[in-house]
């Protein structure tokens, strides 16, 4: 039997929650009723109180309550909430967790849910599972259930809703997740124009025994790399495809923001860095692409994708934007560049080449990089074997000149 945390604001929509409640039970598991409600008294007794969960977060409640401020009150509860749901799966109280919501319900759930670790199973119900859903999942695995009615009583619709959420959140923690051994973990970075390089290297990677995560350069992708090597479970990082920074400078729509490249730095560990896919910004639609670059060079990957190349100045930028970020890392690192293409459509006869461009951003990043930091510079393009064998045991060596520093400096430690 699994315990599955059902939180919620038990004032409006105590009814709600102890149907789901109900639901989880008859599913064979244990629910545990957390209130987070900041206005009437809960209409339900919860397991856990409004007042423990204000305390979790140190925050006076009814003070905040006694303002009437009602966007304060669910800031408030939501970081409080958050510290409450990582405190009780770190000591091992719940398995999971549900909850529904509208606008105020669903800010402060997913405030808490994010704060619980992959893989531990997060649904809510919401009104808001339509549309932009970005801000309330982050880079987490929470999980959006469209609640089709507002959270406003039971009926036959919305019974059935609920219902359906109570069997998924039981059947998630009754999951059983295979296991995958202990090999160390690397995560890497692809896009579609990246995708024989990585791929390639991924294979090398994984027959010296390590496991590789890919994720996409789509902005959510770059985020969730970097808040996974942030995690501490990471070893290395092959960062073949930075294109999202193109984005973030120009505007596109796969811009993962200005904190990219930044979690190796905390996390110290090995990586290898490729300026991959930094010849084209994202857009949507033709029609998306903002009237102040009319003119520019255009491809058209399908017809909600329109790419824009970059030019030789915004090249040159990216260069330095990129030697910042690597200049800041203290684990070994190096800048391999692909000099005869970073991506499928910059190579020779592709609609993006551009030489004037790539040695804009070669020459901009390598003289903005600290003098130790090894560039290693192919004459090839990105997706030739021999860039992405180059790049695996670039990493390879990285990894194996860490450890030996770890060791050596462990055995120091040791004799003080």
């Amino acid at each position: 039997m699994a315990t599955i945390a059902v939180l919620g604001t038990f004032d409006t929509k105590g009814e709600e929650h102890a149907f789901v409640a109900e639901q989880i039970r008859m599913g064979g598991h244990r629910p545990l009723l957390i209130d987070v409600g900041t206005g009437a008294p809960a209409t339900l007794t919860p397991d856990v109180t409004r007042d423990e969960v204000a305390a979790a977060g140190r925050i006076d409640l009814p003070a905040l309550m006694a303002t009437g401020d009602r966007g304060r009150c669910i800031t408030a509860i939501s970081q409080a909430a958050a510290e409450m749901m990582k405190r009780l799966h770190a000591e091992g109280k719940i398995d999971g967790a549900i909850s529904l919501g509208g606008g105020g319900g669903t800010a402060i759930a997913s405030t808490a849910f994010r704060s619980l670790p992959l893989g531990v199973p997060k649904l809510i119900v919401s009104t808001l599972a339509c549309g932009n859903t970005a801000g309330y999942i982050g880079t987490s695995d929470l999980m959006l259930m469209p609640s089709l009615v507002d959270i406003a009583g039971l009926n036959r619709i919305s019974r059935t809703v609920f219902s359906r959420a109570a069997g998924a959140i039981c059947g998630m923690v009754e999951a059983v997740v295979p296991e995958t051994g202990n090999r160390p973990l690397i995560v890497a970075s692809m896009f579609g124009n990246t995708t024989k390089c990585v791929t390639m290297a991924r294979e090398i990677l994984e027959e010296a025994g390590y496991e590789v995560v890919v994720f996409a350069a789509t902005g959510t992708g770059g985020r969730t790399m970097e808040a996974v090597i942030d995690s501490g479970m990471v070893a290395g990082v092959l960062d073949i495809t930075t294109t999202e920074w193109a984005d973030e400078l120009a505007g596109g729509v796969l811009t993962a923001g200005p904190e990219r490249l930044d979690a190796v730095a905390r996390a110290k560990i090995p990586s290898i860095v490729v300026p991959g896919c930094l010849d084209m910004v994202n857009f949507s639609a033709p029609e998306t692409v903002p009237e102040r670059y009319s003119g520019r060079n255009f491809y058209q990957h399908n017809a909600h994708v329109t790419l824009m190349r970059t030019t030789p100045e915004e090249c040159a930028e990216l260069g330095q934007i990129l030697a910042r970020k690597i200049n800041a890392y203290t684990a070994p690192v190096t800048v391999l560049l692909p000099l005869k293409g970073v991506s499928v459509i910059s190579a020779q006869g592709g609609p993006f080449h551009d030489p004037d461009a790539d040695n804009a951003l070669f020459h901009s990043l390598q003289t903005t990089l600290r003098s130790d930091i090894p560039v290693s510079r192919l004459d090839c393009d990105i997706n030739a074997p021999e860039f992405a064998a180059a790049c695996a045991h670039a990493l390879l060596q990285q990894l194996k000149s860490h450890a030996a520093t770890d060791s050596s400096t462990s055995a120091s430690l040791n004799r003080i």
